[in-house]
């Protein structure tokens, strides 16, 4: 593959990168939160820019809530353990309610909605859901991760005399669980920027650390949306 031919190729993963409208929503997270760590909760540009940044993310979350009101009416996995459903079941639940309610915030934000003492109540509703879908996601993949790792084991067992790493499905279940244990921080930190949202611990997670936290899931989550690069033609 020639220079030219290769960026071509990466500008055409860029572009279908910048079209997803969960990516861009996700460098705007990071733009807001980044803000956030530098304002500090102060007065400032950085403080209008986190503000300005959370505002119009809700406009790219019009109607998200679907994605996973569609989850949760969707069958599972076969053989997936029961708490392990009820976990995915309620994160699907409390992150649908946590969309559905941020449209009421944004409208409440933008003036449409004129009920100001209620629009925050129902913001703070809202981010008590996202805490809890977070609190499930980790579970979750600790769950998951944990029947991985038996799963991996069984395969190392009977893959003793040969080459482990030349067998597709040990390679299949390695990234399985390194996708998941990027996802299980994920989570857990968002859990924290939750809290951090929140003000339930405002000595301990400040602003900062909030924007800190937030920014660095942000960074994750646009990782996770890379489109898998293009392999180059042997001839």
């Amino acid at each position: 593959m020639s220079t030219l031919d290769a960026t071509r190729a990466e500008l055409a993963l860029a572009v279908l990168y910048l079209n997803k409208a969960e990516a861009r929503d996700k460098i705007c997270r990071a733009i807001q939160y980044g803000s956030k760590f530098l304002s500090n909760g102060q007065p400032g540009t950085a403080q209008n820019v986190d503000k300005t940044t959370s505002l119009a993310r809700k406009v790219f979350r019009l109607f998200k809530f679907v994605n996973d009101l569609h989850g949760l009416i969707s069958p599972t996995a076969p053989g997936t353990p029961l708490p392990l459903v009820l976990l995915g079941k309620s994160k699907n639940a409390l992150l649908s309610t946590f969309l559905f309610l941020d449209q009421i915030v944004w409208l409440g934000r933008t003036g449409i909605y004129k009920n100001k003492e209620r629009a925050e109540l129902i913001g703070r509703i809202s981010l008590y859901c996202w805490m809890g879908s977070s609190v499930c996601t980790t579970l979750v993949e600790v769950g998951e991760l944990g029947r991985l790792s038996g799963q991996i084991k069984k395969l190392d067992k009977d893959l003793k005399s040969g080459d482990k790493y030349q067998n597709e499905a040990y390679r299949a279940k390695l990234k399985k669980s390194n996708e998941r244990s990027l996802a299980l921080v994920k989570a857990a930190m968002d859990t924290v920027v939750a809290i951090g949202l929140l003000q339930l611990a405002p000595k301990k997670i400040t602003p900062r650390v909030t924007g800190a936290l937030g920014f660095t899931t942000s960074l994750i989550s646009c990782y996770q949306l890379l489109p898998a690069p293009v392999k180059a033609k042997t001839s």
